[in-house]
């Protein structure tokens, strides 16, 4: 078969070799799922995102190196800074993404990535058998939200310093967990990390759809609708995060890291 183009950007940052990785290969048709999945076993980051254009929009579909996902913020990010600085789209138009999501946008602000995303706010319940043992922490809130349990803590300290027990977190019946806290410094309204085990990804350096459910949460607790967010993890990434109008709107910068061929 021919060759197909592939990216990888790291993406809710702007240096190299910081945010979150993210694979991208652009097709002219559909794969059939198995290879789609041993493409993103193969690439081995936290998301491959794979693209086919179709009457002007653009279908999009996630896969970790274990399962496809529902909804990826990063890779997403990474789907447009491809679109646009490789040529796909031109620079100042709009992105349209249909996805296991719904429809999903993406806009250039200045030297930012804007997405259009789902809100997502959890709802307070009490931490299933297994949650705060996994995390060896205790909770000032646990919520559950249409993917993960949110978890806040006493503070950033304590967010940072957290150790999962990954097989016993893998036991859960959900795709992650978010735990956040106020930031202790001006720069950042505030913290979390996200652990995904189960989904095949013990912990994800940056998690853009994390935050469809972290904003709508500090809104409620800050009284506003605009936050500068940081995902505490080893790499580290920013988020713009706005919430307006039923609508979480993230953004973030992204940076291609390297380009190849796919000849399998």
């Amino acid at each position: 078969m021919a060759p197909l183009r592939y990216f990888v950007v790291d993406a809710f940052t702007d240096k190299p070799f910081g945010g979150n990785p993210a694979a991208v290969v652009p097709l002219s048709g559909w794969k059939d799922d198995g290879w789609l999945q041993n493409v993103a076993m193969e690439m081995n980051l936290s998301e491959t995102a794979f693209l086919v254009k179709e009457d002007g929009v653009y279908r999009l579909r996630w896969f970790t190196p274990k399962v496809e996902v529902a909804l990826c913020g990063h890779a997403t990010l990474a789907s447009a800074h491809v679109l646009w600085n490789e040529g796909y789209v031109p620079p100042a138009e709009e992105i349209r993404f249909h996805t296991k999501s719904g429809l999903l946008k993406a806009a250039r602000k200045e030297l930012w990535i804007e997405l259009d995303f789902p809100v997502n706010l959890p709802t307070q319940c009490s931490p299933p058998p297994g949650l705060m043992g996994s995390l060896g922490t205790t909770a000032k809130y646990v919520g559950r939200s249409q993917f993960d349990y949110l978890v806040e803590v006493e503070s950033e300290d304590e967010v940072r310093r957290l150790t999962p027990d990954f097989v016993r977190l893998a036991s859960l019946e959900v795709r992650g967990v978010i735990v956040t806290s106020r930031s202790a410094t001006p720069r950042y309204d505030f913290v979390s990390r996200f652990f995904a085990p189960r989904a095949g990804v013990n912990e994800d350096p940056v998690t853009g759809s994390a935050h469809c459910c972290l904003g709508p949460y500090w809104q409620e607790r800050l009284g506003k609708s605009e936050f500068t967010a940081f995902q505490a993890s080893v790499r580290g990434g920013v988020i713009q995060v706005r919430v307006a109008g039923g609508r979480t709107y993230l953004g973030g910068k992204a940076m291609t890291v390297s380009r190849g061929e796919l000849i399998a």
